[in-house]
């Protein structure tokens, strides 16, 4: 839940919008006195009085209006003044000359003294009071436009400590040696006469590294609220600006402020924004980055002793930041935070459907074993999933078929029952998904079949899903042979079955993601063959952004054992997975059959039709 701040000043996004709106009707209030005072006598056209004699005898006139000393002529047809001429004040219009016979005369009405400043007040004062107070609001625009400016170079962080509901480590299921070490953190900020009575110095800089949604930016709110201290946030794109200097006084800014705070904690998410290796842009030391990361240096190591302010930062990308950085004396602790395994992604799927009416057969244990490599946010995702899925179906409680519903969602998509398939294409992706489960099911490596079906879902016509049988940290080269041939079933099954002239590009994402293993397994993880073993030929993916040259750090002879070795284990594979669906093509059937029927097939119906199939020799790999 969202908190807010509880200092700083309020908002002024309003009080502008209200100042300027009031400015442009002062402006059009002005042009229009200005119209109405003066637009008149500049549209009547001004000729000599002697002019306006001769024609005002000789009838061309409809009428005259004495002003004063202004003469406002009506000529003959129309009704509305066009011309003037100007006499003496008040005249004896016979002694101009006029025939009083020839033209109707009239007079304007003698202005009394309240008239008079009536006159003077709409003709002058208030044009001078208008321009007076547009003067006065386009000052106080420009001097807040000037304190925007001036404010540039400001930090924009976000202060919170004293607001309602906070949040602490009990709040944050798993992470259990995560959070002990951001404990000892709270100690620090709690206790630190407990620490430098021993001589012990109090950490400068933590860094939690862990893939997205792991609750990195949780755990930091945790030790804010734990420690009961300010908790400056903010992220990393926000010191950068498209001006040099910017994120550097922005830096400065916010370790002033948080000295003023002390005891209290800087976080600063998705760190890596700021803090690249340097020498990788074209900016050299005068790219606004590089500078931003200078200053962020020179704050977490300045001269400056017993502050207590800790700079807590977040990234997914703890490969890509500059040394500097990562030295003791700046982020003095590396808190790895991972993927939760089985037990901590149940007691996270508690904490999530705890506010949730949750039916007694719903199995939380059951969801967490097979939901492996979720993070948090994915289980967060499940349980709002679910939530939802029972209010559409008017349902009291969250039931069992809610929650599975909910996760096979969030783990390959909705399903998509209005597209409309037709027998040819239904038999097709039944052989197609039939030949993943086979191949799957008899390799020894692979993992469960959890479910087949043939219904579309996500951007797939179909899905067979596979789910390990536990949490697994390193991966072998036989299993990874076994998932590159898993992963070609679906194009080798059309192939056996309709020829290889008509398979289809049902398998295309198949291909890309079994080429991408093979070239991860040959380039990042040194499980080529025995010309590329034990050698990894891994570029920085973060890095090659920055870089306007791309660069190899092998030969172009290398570069062509790759993918010759990649071709190699595609082919393999390939081979591998034609052996066994040849070998079983019966129980590919029957399973193709069955989808037809029933277009989803569960992982026990699956066991009982593959019941028989084996593994010919020829795919055996040992």
């Amino acid at each position: 839940m969202d908190k807010k701040p509880f200092r700083g000043k309020p908002a002024r996004g309003g009080r502008g919008h209200v100042r300027n709106v009031i400015f442009v009707v002062l402006v059009f209030v002005f042009i229009f006195a200005l119209f109405a005072a003066y637009g008149q006598s500049q549209t009547l056209k001004e000729i000599p009085i002697s002019q306006a004699v001769a024609d005002a005898n000789a009838g061309k006139y409809n009428k005259v209006l004495v002003n004063g000393d202004q003469l406002d002529i009506t000529k003959k047809g129309d009704n509305t003044p066009s011309l003037k001429a100007y006499t003496a004040p008040n005249p004896n219009l016979k002694d101009v000359g006029f025939n009083l016979s020839k033209t109707t005369f009239e007079y304007k009405p003698s202005s009394s003294t309240g008239g008079t400043l009536a006159t003077i007040g709409l003709e002058y004062i208030l044009p001078t009071l208008i321009v007076v107070a547009a003067i006065f609001f386009l000052m106080r625009s420009a001097q807040g436009q000037g304190n925007q400016a001036l404010s540039f170079g400001k930090s924009r962080a976000r202060l919170y400590g004293n607001e309602k509901g906070k949040v602490s480590f009990k709040d944050i299921a798993g992470s259990a040696e995560s959070k002990q070490d951001l404990e000892e953190v709270v100690e620090f900020l709690k206790y630190p006469k407990k620490f430098s009575h021993l001589g012990a110095r109090i950490p400068k800089g933590v860094l939690l590294v862990g893939p997205p949604g792991t609750g990195k930016t949780m755990l930091a709110r945790a030790v804010a609220g734990e420690a009961n201290v300010p908790f400056f946030s903010i992220s990393g794109s926000e010191f950068v600006e498209m001006f040099v200097g910017v994120g550097a006084s922005r830096v400065r800014d916010l370790f002033a402020k948080a000295k003023k705070n002390a005891p209290c904690i800087i976080f600063v998410d998705e760190i890596d924004a700021v803090g690249r290796r340097r020498g990788s842009g074209m900016g050299g030391g005068h790219d606004e980055r590089e500078q931003t990361l200078n200053q962020i240096l020179v704050e977490m190591d300045g001269f400056e002793q017993g502050q207590n302010v800790i700079v807590l930062a977040a990234t997914n990308r703890a490969d890509v930041l500059d040394p500097a950085l990562l030295r003791p004396g700046r982020f003095d602790r590396r808190v790895n935070i991972g993927l939760p395994d089985r037990k901590d992604r149940e007691a996270i799927l508690k904490v999530h459907f705890k506010e949730k009416p949750l039916a007694k057969a719903v199995d939380l244990d059951a969801l967490a074993a097979k939901s492996a490599g979720s993070s948090g946010a994915d289980l967060a995702n499940i349980a709002n999933e679910a939530a939802i899925l029972a209010a559409r179906k008017d349902h009291k409680e969250i039931t069992n078929a809610d929650v599975t519903e909910a996760f096979e969602r969030v783990a390959i998509g909705p399903e998509r029952k209005t597209k409309v398939m037709n027998d040819k294409e239904k038999e097709l992706s039944a052989y197609h998904e039939a030949g993943h489960a086979i191949v799957g099911h008899v390799l020894p490596e692979s993992d469960v079949v959890h479910k087949v079906t043939i219904i579309p879902r996500g951007g797939t016509g179909g899905v067979t899903w596979f789910i390990p049988p536990e949490d697994k940290s390193y991966h072998s080269i036989n299993e990874f042979k076994d998932i590159l041939a898993r992963m070609l079933g679906g194009r080798i099954a059309e192939e056996v079955i309709y020829g290889s002239e008509w398979v289809t590009t049902g398998a295309g994402d198949d291909l890309q993601k079994a080429a991408e293993l093979a070239r991860d397994m040959v380039v990042n993880q040194g499980m080529g063959s025995n010309n590329l073993r034990n050698q990894v030929f891994h570029v920085d993916d973060g890095m090659m952004l920055d870089r306007l040259v791309h660069e190899r750090d092998y030969s172009d002879e290398t570069a062509k054992t790759i993918d010759d070795e990649v071709e190699r284990l595609i082919t393999e594979a390939a081979t591998r997975a034609r052996e066994v669906v040849k070998a079983n093509t019966k129980y590919l059937t029957a399973l193709k059959d069955k989808l037809l029927e029933k277009e989803t097939v569960d992982a026990d119906e699956v066991k009982k039709i593959f019941e028989g199939s084996h593994m010919p020799k020829t795919a055996a790999l040992y």
